[in-house]
């Protein structure tokens, strides 16, 4: 997907034009934040490479993000803290990063299509697109410069917690991240309410407090979730 597909060339035949494409990466994940994008093109814009985050190769995603960055109208990035995630479960989170996200474009949009079927804003006009990131432009976009934004911070958490291996997995509950977690325990930006079932059982993986002034437990809170 290289340009503008039907749901955003019936936006433009409507007359809008103001419009943004919005994502997040970092749902299932049991460390690290959420984070969200939000993308708007010039109508007629072509970028070579786009497509959902997740068809593309590491190489591909970063080389699209520098094509994205450059050639959108505007961008922005949000994220919401591994705290915020337990604090308000991961859906808000996300809703949150991508509010965020929105609130830092400017030119700001009029218009927003969301990835999923889960959304909510106080003041812009939006629609939610169920495989988004296959379907629209603009929210593949979003989703490549999201999963580059969360991949960049893993990177740097690896170089603040060597033992966990972040760098590679980037968070998300692989063998070796697992085998980690049972060998040292969760760290600070571990998510304290998402939990591996067998490791909760034999260790109490998440039941240690976070310090003193932070949120510690969720309400509501599930995972791991998809994405």
């Amino acid at each position: 997907m290289e340009s503008f597909g039907h749901i955003e060339c019936d936006l433009i035949a409507e007359g809008i034009t103001l419009f943004a494409g919005v994502d997040e990466a970092g749902r299932g994940p049991l460390a690290g934040p959420v984070v969200a994008a939000a993308v708007m093109f010039t109508p007629g814009t072509i970028i070579d490479g786009v497509a959902d985050s997740k068809a593309l190769r590491e190489s591909q995603r970063e080389s699209a993000a520098e094509r994205i960055r450059a050639q959108a109208r505007s961008f922005g990035i949000g994220i919401a803290s591994p705290e915020e995630i337990d604090e308000i479960n991961i859906l808000q989170a996300s809703i949150l990063a991508m509010h965020r996200a929105v609130a830092a474009m400017n030119p700001s949009p009029g218009f927003l299509l969301v990835d999923g079927n889960r959304f909510a804003h106080d003041t812009l006009p939006f629609r939610t697109v169920v495989k988004g990131d296959a379907l629209c432009f603009s929210i593949a976009a979003a989703s490549i410069l999201a999963k580059v934004e969360r991949d960049g911070i893993m990177r740097g958490l690896d170089a603040r917690f060597p033992a966990y291996g972040f760098a590679r997995h980037k968070g998300y509950p692989t063998a070796a991240h697992v085998a980690a977690l049972r060998e040292h325990g969760p760290c600070e930006v571990h998510r304290r309410s998402f939990t591996v079932k067998s490791l909760s059982e034999q260790i109490g993986m998440f039941t240690d407090e976070r310090p003193t002034g932070t949120r510690t437990r969720g309400r509501g809170a599930r995972g791991p979730v998809s994405r």
